[in-house]
């Protein structure tokens, strides 16, 4: 039995296997982006027509349109909004709250966490929209 070695260069090159890995990536990617879960409270944001990107901060605030009121995912009573905003910002000078209110919430509530974050000496607000077509 006689075997060959030939130190040939390959003259093609199969781009098969390439191809097949390219292929399994971009559908797990396709699949697991479809899983990706947003995390906070569904409110239905006003519309403004002149959006501009948030800024992201730790600090948001979310007021549902049955007026309840979110730190991040857990819900608050106005009272503790204050204690709540002060342990989780440490430098106030480049601190923003990002307020999330629904459409239909009232100014009132609105101006009311504003206060208090003014309270605790947070100067920058967000208040989030959404974009708006006309």
């Amino acid at each position: 039995m006689k075997f060959e070695t030939t130190n040939k260069t390959l003259s093609t090159f199969h781009f098969s296997s390439l191809t097949d890995i390219v292929m399994l990536l971009l559908i797990f990617f396709l699949l697991t982006s479809q899983f990706v879960i947003q995390t906070g409270v569904k409110v239905k944001l006003p519309g403004a027509k002149n959006n501009e990107q948030v800024t992201p901060s730790r600090a948001v605030v979310s007021i549902t349109n049955d007026m309840r009121i979110y730190y991040g995912t857990q819900e608050i009573v106005i009272e503790e909004l204050a204690g709540k905003l002060s342990d989780s910002i440490t430098d106030t000078q480049d601190a923003n709250l990002i307020i999330r209110a629904d459409k239909n919430v009232n100014i009132e509530m609105v101006i009311k966490i504003i206060d208090t974050a003014k309270g605790i000496g947070i100067n920058k607000f967000t208040i989030e929209t959404e974009k708006e077509s006309f």
